[in-house]
């Protein structure tokens, strides 16, 4: 049998767990040279059919076996799926070149696997793999009866030609991804994380392992809540030391129930745990949801436990929640499921909510009730080994019971794959998210400016869910209080709120928290506050707020709502009631509601000022309208809304596709340094660099000592600035390492000596000068980068020079950044007036700013190995942009999981 040839590294990068279309696991990967045993195991398991289609015929088995796994990872390249315990292949695929820039692929799935989205997964794995070394095109074989695999050519989004040959069909496609195929595995991930979470939701059958008879523990609250609950689906009992557990037959182990089970509840010692998950594999269990504490939380021993049980399940294709959570709930009439140990009984509504923390979790279902949030699921999902908040970001879509997510996060999984599906769901169905650890995104160590200015706050969340579309809230009150409104009321269809009072007082503080929240309140047209006056109170103001005076009855309040609605005046408003003489809050709220239920395309919110508290009327009726206490709640919940209508209004523009980048030069590039171990790029392999990309730095001339400085800048002319270049020296001028506007021979001569000491005196070693012609005068602007672990890469603009970090004025986006998303960058600016001709100052070319933005962008995509870069100052004129100074930090970049895989 053909061995892999010695030089040839297995890529154990390119191992993956995927999720199937009905929301199981499977594992693929490479193929080793060991394999040959267990693939003609495979080749002898399929029926003669499947080996016909794939072979067009009956091939020798041993030769079969060994051209499958002969590789070398590069010009042949084979992948294995494998499922089961011990795992078995169950699939496999292979590339074989066929001359430069095409290579021939075929595939074999076994036939109790087929029509699952195998074959597809395996195409997108090996066109990866295939653009990766160089091919642009795949061709295939496929005879014409073969109609299961010309389908999955079909249906897998990437553009294919197909032609008719004697005897086969030819087909070939490009490896490179093109927008319909994303969307396509888009939407089979989809598929796959609902069907996944369904089952854990909606399951027909529930068994609690480690049921309980003494209430009061975990497994006998879960047991007697599911029960409770009166859950529409089977449940059963598993207990190994009784046969009666709270009065239902108890079973010694899982494999005993009879007629399967789908979800298994394990609360059992946390040592105890993988054997029960293996006894769940054996009984064809086909979700666990692990309460257990005592894994990644508790340290290393914990975390080799979890590892071990993860390994369990996705040998068994089993999905989890958890571990260390309290379990999950669904309050739909059909389903009335509460595997959760909580105490409080969750009211039924429609918002989804997921917690990391599982003791949140029970005061967030209390709270909600409280509150009159009605839930329409909760989960909390704990250690989060697999299934995530992403997961059921994408149930809650499709789910007809959910309006709108809650979620409370401590950490993210994987972030881009959060702001994909985020900004999917968000678009129908609001988000809101407390996320907590604000204080701990200091931990980033970095060594430039927009790593400092990044490093000691929370921006980057906070670009995550802005360019997501999710609403993020400081606390848990507030995320209430948003939700509250959000639940019972329509998204603000724009951003006109009016407030109505009996006071005006409580008024202008609403007004003053709309205002501080990014609200506007505008002024009424002058015809709406003469209709307003016509039946109004003597002594009433009809700015906005719109001052009734407390006489104002509880028509008073009907009148001047519908009459803002006839006048198409407003998009939402927030009622205030104080206490008054005459009019009582209870007839107020109930003119409120008939208004709401006869205009329910209207956002309305109240707050009630009175020593009842909120009337019980806002809720009773078919409409629902929050009541606040205050009205500074009302109008931050308020303002939040209509900054998500913004938000869901705004076109979201493109990423810009760049004519004549030399990508390939400037990857060379960085490879040649990072094999020379060099972390910061000199300033000449800066210049390349941005060559590449058409970036404007200013002309650069890199020189060893005092002469061959005076020798530049007689070449550039004068005046120049003179520049240190050395290692990790981040604020030159600190060191005194620069000097500006010099001129004559004399000037650079004394000027490079002087540089020379105080840069060595500062603890620097001088590599050599940096001479520049003087840059124009403009505007001092920061473009930066900071390759986040998590995140990718972060982009960066905001005031520069020597003062950026002072000043802290900076604008965030995770790349790739859209064209209207670098104007939102710029424009967003506290400093932006002074681009914008700040008393009558050239304005600044806004264009070539953004285009800047948007070329290092694309830089930093294309090349993971930047860790940082500053181009401090880039200097905005109104002519034109340059780069006065740039600096580039390059590493080793881990490799990209293999799309589509399951988060990790």
């Amino acid at each position: 049998m053909s061995a892999i040839p010695a030089a040839a590294r297995y890529p154990s990068e390119r191992e993956a767990d995927v999720v199937l279309r009905d929301g199981a696991t499977v594992h693929v990967r490479p193929v080793r040279a060991d394999d040959g045993p267990a693939m003609r195991a495979f080749f002898e398991s399929v029926s003669l059919d499947s080996i016909w289609f794939r072979f067009f015929g009956t091939p020798n088995l041993d030769w079969a076996t060994s051209w499958s796994v002969n590789v070398d990872y590069a010009d042949r390249f084979g992948l294995v799926v494998e499922s089961g315990n011990p795992r078995a292949i169950i699939a496999h695929a292979a590339y074989v070149r066929i001359d430069y820039g095409r290579a021939e692929v075929a595939f074999l799935v076994a036939d109790a696997w087929q029509g699952r989205g195998i074959s597809t997964i395996l195409l997108a794995h090996l066109a990866e793999v295939g653009e990766q070394h160089g091919f642009s095109t795949f061709f295939a074989q496929v005879l014409p009866q073969n109609h299961r695999m010309i389908d999955v050519f079909r249906e897998s989004g990437f553009p294919v030609e197909l032609h008719s040959a004697p005897d086969a069909l030819e087909i070939e496609l490009p490896t490179s991804l093109s927008a319909a195929a994303l969307e396509r595995f888009e939407e089979r991930e989809r598929i796959g994380a609902v069907a996944a979470v369904r089952s854990f939701l909606e399951p027909s059958s529930v068994a609690v392992i480690g049921a309980s008879r003494r209430r009061g523990t975990i497994g006998g609250e879960i047991l007697h809540n599911l029960l409770a609950a009166e859950f529409s689906g089977a449940v059963y009992a598993v207990n190994d030391k009784a046969d009666v557990v709270q009065s239902r037959r108890a079973y010694r182990s899982v494999v005993d129930v009879p007629g399967g089970v789908e979800l298994a509840i394990v609360a059992v010692p946390a040592e105890e745990v993988v054997d029960a998950a293996r006894e769940c594999a054996d009984a064809g269990v086909r979700s666990l949801l692990v309460i257990s504490s005592g894994f990644a939380e508790t340290g290393a021993e914990g975390a080799r436990r979890q590892d071990e049980l993860l390994e369990v399940c996705r040998d068994a294709g089993i999905r989890i929640v958890g571990p260390n959570c309290m379990g999950v709930l669904n309050t739909s009439p059909r389903v009335r499921l509460n595997a959760t140990f909580a105490p409080p009984v969750a009211v039924p509504g429609q918002v989804g909510f997921m917690s990391q923390s599982g003791g949140l979790g029970i005061a967030i279902i209390e709270a909600a009730s409280r509150l009159g949030v009605g839930l329409s699921s909760f989960v909390s999902v704990g250690n989060k080994s697999d299934l995530s908040g992403n997961d059921f970001l994408q149930y809650w879509e499709q789910d007809p019971d959910t309006k709108l997510a809650l979620l409370y996060m401590e950490s993210f999984g994987n972030p881009r794959k959060f702001a994909r599906v985020a900004r999917r769901v968000a678009a129908t169905k609001p988000i809101l998210a407390v996320k907590s650890g604000r204080s701990a995104a200091g931990a980033r160590a970095t060594s430039s400016h927009t790593g400092a200015m990044l490093s000691g706050s929370d921006v980057t969340v906070d670009a995550l869910f802005e360019q997501a579309g999710v609403i993020r809230t400081d606390t848990m009150h507030e995320l209430f209080d948003v939700a509250a409104l959000l639940s019972a009321q329509p998204v603000p269809r724009g951003g006109r709120v009016v407030i109505v009072t009996n006071g005006g007082g409580p008024g202008i503080l609403c007004a003053d928290a709309c205002q501080a929240a990014g609200v506007e309140i505008a002024e009424l047209p002058p015809d709406v506050r003469a209709r307003l006056a016509e039946f109004l109170p003597t002594g009433a103001a009809f700015g906005n707020p719109i001052d009734m005076i407390a006489t104002a009855s509880a028509d008073d309040y009907r009148r001047t709502l519908q009459t803002l609605v006839d006048a198409d005046a407003c998009d939402a408003i927030i009622t205030i009631f104080v206490t008054a003489l005459v009019t009582t809050g209870a007839d107020v709220a109930a003119a409120i509601c008939d208004f709401a239920q006869a205009n329910p395309e209207v956002a309305t919110a109240s707050a009630f000022m009175v020593s009842d508290g909120v009337p019980l009327e806002l809720s009773s009726g078919q409409v629902r309208i929050p009541g606040y206490e205050f009205p500074e709640d009302a109008a931050r919940a308020m303002a939040l809304a209509v900054r998500h209508s913004r938000w869901r209004a705004r076109d979201v523009g493109s990423v810009p596709r760049f004519e004549g980048l030399r990508s390939v030069e400037a990857a060379a590039m960085i490879s040649k340094e990072l094999a020379r171990d060099e972390a910061w790029l000199s300033p000449v392999c800066v210049a390349q660099l941005f060559d590449c990309y058409g970036l404007p730095l200013i002309p650069t001339r890199v020189v060893r000592d005092a002469e061959q400085a005076v020798a530049a800048a007689a070449e550039l002319g004068s005046p120049v600035a003179l520049k240190a270049s050395a290692p990790r020296l981040v604020h030159k001028t600190d060191a005194g390492g620069v000097r500006l506007g010099l001129e004559g021979a004399e000037a650079v001569r004394t000027a490079a000596t002087e540089i020379e000491d105080s840069v060595e005196r500062a603890g620097y070693r001088l590599d050599g000068l940096v001479v520049q012609p003087m840059a124009p005068a403009g505007v001092e602007l920061i473009v930066g980068v900071v390759h986040d672990h998590s995140f990718g890469p972060v982009l960066a603009c905001g005031a520069g020079g020597t003062t950026a970090e002072l000043i802290s004025d900076v604008a965030v986006r995770i790349t790739p950044v859209t064209d209207l998303e670098a104007r939102e960058m710029v424009h967003s600016l506290r400093t932006f007036p002074l681009l914008d001709g700040y008393r009558g100052a050239p304005r600044c070319d806004l264009a070539a700013i953004e285009d800047v933005l948007l070329r290092v962008s694309a830089m930093v995509e294309a090349h993971p190995e930047i860790a940082e870069l500053d181009c401090n100052p880039l200097i905005a004129g109104p002519d034109r942009v340059v780069i006065v100074d740039a600096r580039v930090r390059v590493e080793t970049a881990a490799p990209s999981p293999p799309m589509p895989s399951v988060e990790a």
